[in-house]
């Protein structure tokens, strides 16, 4: 079964400025940035390319040949602040090196990588720890052995490969090359690293999960601070050389309650920075808290909504989500080759999927937009390939799909979109999914429009769904072709005029070429969703933009409950007046 969980993200904009009918405003997008300046090559990339010369020259001329081989580093710094309930739970940090062996033997036509039928690829972590240390004799000893390994297996593979080609049918998409052909990029950036007190950090989650205590709603709060610095370097046979760093910061505020029918009732909160200095002050936090806090204990006492299809309106954040699962991943080059996959837009490119003022690009070079960071940048993807911008849909037409350096018919070349989490082998993954209208009205026209659609289909209300925990979507052929978003703030908002109710307790639900084909109009505000991605590749960071948008038509399910009662004891310290001893 292949799903995609888009976890919780976070949220950049006021929570309930279409609920008030009050736009936000952001500012214009600002140009991609440009790779930093170049640096001297680092000792072990150094040691990765004198190892590689001395394999290549032999395993070139055996058979069967390798005619590719790359090797990949990545080197990574990590710190980890966590509280709960007013204490510490961790602090640590931590730094390791993983060294990741990617050999293919026959040829950029036809290699060990080729999938026949339903052929199932080996699942599973690959690459192996490597010491920390600029060790080149250990270094090169690791990667060795990690090629002995990969070439055995990939001749193999491929000896079963030619056999199975003889007794089974292939599709047209399948008879594309296994391996694009690419040019070999050079660069080198400065290593990056962070020097963190973690003591501070300790004091201010004790401070931000003790303040949570003052509810007696809330149940368990844990609220995380994370630091991660990675160096990638990457060598291949083609000529590539590449180092290259990141570092991300970010703080996560976490709450839990249970309605009295035993639903749980989360909330989420996550702030992102790249730069110390623009870490979120305590004021900052704190009030973010509050706002979490009221919303869970409103939806703690919020009504069951029932089961309901009719007109809906996503805020921005909510619409990200929606195009992320919805759209974005069947728009990854590698679905629409693999048969086993539903391949729902293979064939549709130069046919219009959405309405015509929608148009849709990916673009992993941007590192923010206004003033928010987007988690989706990145220079070079984990197959060495600039990331680059897609043009996925102009004006409602399919026109490009993600690329890895798994080709297509017609898309032989990457464009920049191999990814892939530490251990996992690339595929075609999103980077910066960005969606933008030519048919925006103000948020505040946008609901005046959404009564306007209720009363039309004399419903005698509609929903509003401002907040999203995550989703997921299922592409496989043998599986529904079908996504699932779980909202978890959503208003009921009538066509009579009363105020906007908060209910609980859905889901949405769809098919995707249905649902794409109902939004009427869009809100004029983008809003950011940042988060991380799970998919055949493992977990990638992740970024989607997105305005609100009117949908004529959403189906939205009940959503799966536990069946577990709130405590019976109120939590300490919250005995009612006058019950404690």
């Amino acid at each position: 079964m292949k799903t995609c969980t888009f976890a919780t993200l976070v949220m950049v904009f006021s929570l309930n400025a279409l609920a008030a009918g009050k736009p936000a405003r952001r500012p214009a997008p600002v140009p991609p940035s440009q790779p930093a300046a170049e640096a001297t090559p680092a000792p072990a990339l150094v040691t990765m390319g004198q190892e590689l010369d001395r394999e290549l020259p032999i395993l070139s001329k055996v058979t069967p040949a390798a005619y590719f081989i790359g090797y990949t580093l990545t080197s990574t710094q990590r710190a980890e602040v966590m509280g709960s309930n007013g204490a510490l739970l961790s602090s640590q940090e931590s730094r390791s090196r993983w060294l990741e062996t990617q050999v293919r033997v026959g040829s950029y036509d036809l290699d060990d990588t080729h999938k026949v039928g339903n052929s199932v690829q080996p699942q599973g972590s690959y690459g192996t720890a490597v010491p920390v240390e600029d060790d080149a004799g250990v270094l090169r000893r690791a990667m060795w052995l990690q090629t002995n390994k990969q070439y055995r297996a990939a001749s193999e593979a491929l000896i079963k490969i030619n056999t199975s080609k003889e007794v089974q049918a292939q599709t047209a998409e399948e008879h594309a090359p296994d391996f694009s052909r690419e040019q070999p990029h050079v660069f080198y950036s400065p290593e990056i690293s962070f020097q963190l007190e973690r003591k501070p950090w300790e004091e201010r989650v004790r401070l931000y999960t003790r303040a949570f205590r003052a509810s007696p709603q809330i149940l368990n709060s844990i609220v995380t601070f994370s630091a991660l610095g990675q160096n990638q370097y990457q060598v291949t046979s083609e000529g590539t050389r590449l180092q290259f760093g990141q570092i991300h910061y970010r703080l996560e505020l976490f709450i839990q309650g249970k309605a009295p029918d035993g639903m749980d009732i989360n909330r989420y909160y996550n702030f992102d920075w790249t730069d110390p200095a623009n870490a979120p002050d305590d004021k900052a936090v704190l009030a973010e808290g509050q706002v979490l806090r009221k919303e869970l204990e409103a939806l703690v006492a919020a009504p069951l909504v029932e089961p309901y299809a009719g007109p809906a309106l996503l805020t921005g954040r909510a619409t990200a989500v929606f195009f992320h699962e919805v759209f974005g991943h069947r728009s990854e080059g590698f679905r629409q080759k693999d048969i086993s996959e539903g391949q729902t837009f293979a064939r549709k490119v130069g046919e219009q999927i959405l309405p015509n003022f929608l148009s849709i690009y990916d673009d992993p070079t941007e590192k923010t937009i206004g003033k928010e960071m987007l988690l989706g940048y990145y220079p070079f993807d984990d197959e060495g390939i600039p990331a680059e911008r897609v043009t996925l849909v102009d004006r409602g037409i399919l026109r490009n799909f993600e690329m890895s350096r798994q080709p297509l018919t017609g898309f032989l070349h990457s464009n920049g979109h191999g990814r892939r989490q530490i251990g996992a082998q690339p595929v075609s993954r999103q980077g910066n999914l960005i969606v933008q209208s030519s048919r925006s009205v103000t948020n505040a026209e946008l609901r005046k429009k959404l009564i306007e659609e209720i009363k039309r289909q004399g419903k005698s209300f509609g929903l509003l769904i401002d907040d999203i925990a995550g989703g997921f979507t299922f592409t496989g052929r043998g599986q529904p072709q079908a996504f699932q978003v779980q909202p978890l703030v959503v208003y009921k908002v009538f066509a009579d005029g009363r105020p906007d109710e908060l209910v609980r307790g859905v889901d949405i639900v769809g098919t995707p070429l249905v649902s794409l084909t109902k939004i009427l109009a869009t809100g004029d505000t983008p809003e950011v969703f940042n988060g991380y991605c799970g998919a055949e590749s493992g977990s990638v960071p992740v970024a989607a933009v997105a305005p609100a948008i009117l949908i004529s038509e959403m189906e939205v399910q009940k959503k799966q409950t536990s069946t577990d009662k709130p405590p019976i004891l109120p939590p300490p310290a919250h005995d009612p007046e006058g019950a404690r001893p």
